[in-house]
């Protein structure tokens, strides 16, 4: 679609579809014909749907999830270990770990990690309010659960050190060859790391 031949409403559509992640001007053309063509049955509710989480979704002021309830329903729940802190660096991790039902104790997201290159230093991050729920004396270990990049693995270095002087246990999540992965297909890094993380 042209810019010509299209009005200012379908034109700022597109722009706003474009800035979602993994989408281009062209994904954002397909997409906003895709709403235009139907409507009623996706557009409408879609749009319902967008103004209802804006008024009533926020970041939960413990843990930073999303969600309608202050704390949120993570927080909220009974029967979860106060004693372990999963840090994560963003809600779809949080999420992630969520549906594998294999932690059941608090979470702390960082909103994002530290970047030299983006300008994220300690302060544009949730690193204050972690030390600071860390020496409420019930934490006992905090667990790393940051991606395994060169700013994932810089961030849990920070935030380590950040601990150390509580005197809590600090664990990282083991990385290495995945279930139903296979030795020749992996790159070297994972590799090493898998021999590092043997037990």
């Amino acid at each position: 679609m042209n810019e010509r031949a299209a009005g200012p409403e379908i034109t700022k559509l597109i722009e706003l579809i474009a800035r979602l992640p993994g989408l281009g001007p062209r994904s954002a053309r397909r997409v906003a014909l895709y709403l235009l063509k139907r409507q009623d049955s996706l557009m409408q509710p879609l749009a319902d749907a967008l103004a209802e989480a804006a008024a009533r979704i926020e970041a939960c002021r413990i843990c930073g999830n999303f969600d309608t309830l202050q704390p949120c329903a993570v927080c909220q729940a009974e029967g979860r270990d106060e004693g372990l802190i999963c840090v994560v660096e963003d809600v779809p991790d949080l999420w992630a770990l969520e549906r594998a039902q294999a932690f059941r104790g608090r979470y702390h997201v960082l909103g994002g990690v530290l970047s030299a290159i983006d300008g994220i230093g300690p302060e544009e991050l949730n690193i204050a309010s972690l030390i600071q729920r860390a020496q409420n004396g019930e934490v006992r270990e905090v667990i790393l659960a940051l991606n395994a990049t060169l700013d994932g693995q810089t961030t849990a270095h920070y935030v380590a050190d950040q601990l150390e002087p509580l005197g809590i246990r600090v664990t990282r999540l083991a990385h290495g060859v995945p279930v139903g992965g296979e030795l020749d297909h992996l790159d070297d890094g994972t590799l090493a790391a898998a021999l590092r993380s043997r037990r």
